[in-house]
Formats: C-alpha cells, sequence, structure tokens
C-alpha cells in the first residue's frame, strides 16, 4: 500500500534505466528547475526542447548545469512542442512536461490525430495527496480538466484514473464517487450518477476497482463518520480516489489540501498513451517535483 509520495522512489532510482521526460519550451525557470531536480535525484532523463540561449541563460542565473542533458534547440513555440510531443509519441520519451507553452497549445498537440498521443476518447487529471490525517495516499480526480462532466464521461474518468493507480501497484482501488450527502435525492443529479456508476461497477461495467456512492466527502475518509452514519460500505473510510462531480467542488478541495492538508501532493494529465505534467503555476516547486516523480513511476 502506498502511504506516502517518496514511497514512489524506489520504484524509479532503483530501474535499470530511467524514463525520459520531453519538457516542451522548456525556457520556463519552474519548470527547468523542477526538470533538472528530478533529472539529478535519479527520477528521470529530460530532453529539453525550446530556445537553448534562453534555457541556458536560466540555468546560468540558477547555477545549474546542462552539459549532460539533451537540448532541442527550437525558437518556435509551436515547433518545440509538437517536437515534444513527436519525441514521445515514437517512443523516446515516456513523459510529456508542459513548459512556457499555454495548456490549450499544448493539448492541442497532444490531441493531434497523426503524430499525438491519442489514447481514448478523454483526457484527465488526477491528483495523489499525502496528508498526515489519512493513512495513505488520497486520489482526487477530476479536478482540472473536465468541467462539468456527463455520466459517460465519469466513466471514462473512473477507468483513466483506475487505470493508472493498476500501474502504481494499486490493484483494485476503492473509487467514491463524492456528492454532498450519502442518499439519493433526484433533486441531486450528481447522487444519481454515483449509484448507476455503482451498480455498472457491480454488473462488470467498470472493472478493475470498487465503486461505492454516492458518499459525502467526510464519510469516504473516515471510518468513524460512515459508522456514526450507519453506512455500511467497503470504500467508506478507506477510498483510494475520490471522483468528484464537477470541476468547481474538485478543484476547491485541491486547493484546499494543498493549502491546508500540510501534506504533499503530485498530479499529472492521463487518459493519453504516456503521463502528461501539467503543473499550475501555483503549485509549489515540491508539488512539481513529485509529479515528475508520479509520471516517471507510473510509466
Amino acid at each position: 500500500m502506498l502511504t506516502t509520495i517518496s514511497d514512489l522512489q524506489n520504484t524509479v532510482t532503483t530501474r535499470s534505466d530511467r524514463r525520459s521526460m520531453a519538457l516542451a519550451v522548456a525556457q520556463d525557470p519552474q519548470a527547468l528547475d523542477a526538470a533538472y531536480k528530478a533529472t539529478k535525484a535519479g527520477y528521470i532523463n529530460a530532453i529539453l526542447i525550446g530556445d537553448k540561449p534562453q534555457i541556458l541563460q536560466i540555468a546560468q542565473q540558477k547555477a545549474y548545469d546542462l552539459s549532460g542533458f539533451d537540448i532541442i534547440h527550437e525558437e518556435d513555440t509551436n515547433w518545440a512542442v509538437e517536437k515534444a510531443v513527436r519525441l514521445v509519441s515514437q517512443g523516446k520519451a515516456s513523459i510529456l512536461m508542459k513548459g512556457n507553452v499555454s495548456t490549450g497549445t499544448l493539448l492541442r498537440a497532444v490531441l493531434n490525430k497523426d503524430w499525438g498521443l491519442r489514447a481514448g476518447a478523454l483526457l484527465s487529471h488526477i491528483a495523489l495527496f499525502e496528508l498526515p490525517g489519512y493513512h495513505k495516499l488520497l486520489g482526487l480526480t477530476d479536478v482540472a480538466m473536465n468541467v462539468n462532466p456527463s455520466l459517460v464521461e465519469k466513466v471514462q474518468i473512473i477507468n483513466n484514473a483506475v487505470s493508472f493507480l493498476h500501474r502504481l501497484g494499486i490493484k483494485n482501488p476503492k473509487v467514491a464517487p463524492l456528492c454532498a450527502v450519502e442518499t439519493i435525492s433526484e433533486k441531486m443529479p450528481p447522487t444519481l450518477d454515483a449509484a448507476i456508476l455503482t451498480q455498472m461497477n457491480r454488473r462488470g461495467q467498470i472493472t478493475g476497482c470498487i465503486v461505492d456512492g454516492p458518499l459525502a466527502f467526510d464519510n469516504a475518509i473516515s471510518f468513524h463518520s460512515a459508522k456514526h452514519k450507519g453506512i455500511v460500505s467497503e470504500v467508506a473510510g478507506d477510498a483510494d480516489l475520490l471522483l468528484f462531480p464537477n470541476i468547481e467542488a474538485g478543484n476547491a478541495v485541491y486547493k484546499a489540501l494543498a493549502a491546508f492538508g500540510n501534506g504533499q501532493l503530485a498530479a499529472v494529465i492521463v487518459g493519453a498513451s504516456a503521463p502528461i505534467v501539467l503543473t499550475s503555476r501555483s503549485d509549489s516547486e515540491q508539488a512539481k517535483l513529485n509529479s515528475i516523480l508520479l509520471a516517471a513511476a507510473a510509466s
């Protein structure tokens, strides 16, 4: 059972070969900092694609020695993104990371039908939190990509996250579709979706995990709360993954845990043929480094 982010380090540092990561438009101080530190820590080998003079200038300002790094010079942002994505699609890199480029530009390249990283119908976001008040790593999805997912999209989001957790060694993750209450109410459509997702899982239409909901946040992560409310569930109090009904709820919880949870986090985009490190500028330096570690562990 994974209980800490650092548990992932053994997975990546004991491999006979390191995974390579393509950093698209690498002339970004924060992204370059994370890629450099991840390479020095032995998590990955970073391939830097972008304006080489600007990359070297940033490195000089930070006193980083990039003499052993593979740097592909490309001044044009769109071409730099395409080259980075092509490296991954051709198997020359296992991870893609966003640098000094807009999210929209990067994702358009990822979804290119000819040379992109399309693997399914939907991209989604998963974050793992290491929290002092919880007994294992806690996953959150989707807090950054899909605004108001339909039932069909929620199935795809679960499948993306479950497949990713399997690659981390979590074989049968417990999934809690979150709602404001743990009972079904026609006035609250997410509770209906949660009940349907639960039944689909029991019928074998969603596999590789245990889904039980609707569950409110408290009884999804607290045995005491679930017992107090008389909830009998394999998931309640022991969830590996929280599925949020919409991006507003998910993003608020994500940022609250990041700000006040006194723990660590890592996050990636899943649903493509390779994990994508696409962190927020507000994420800490440690969160960016953790996200590369997480991507490396699952690739």
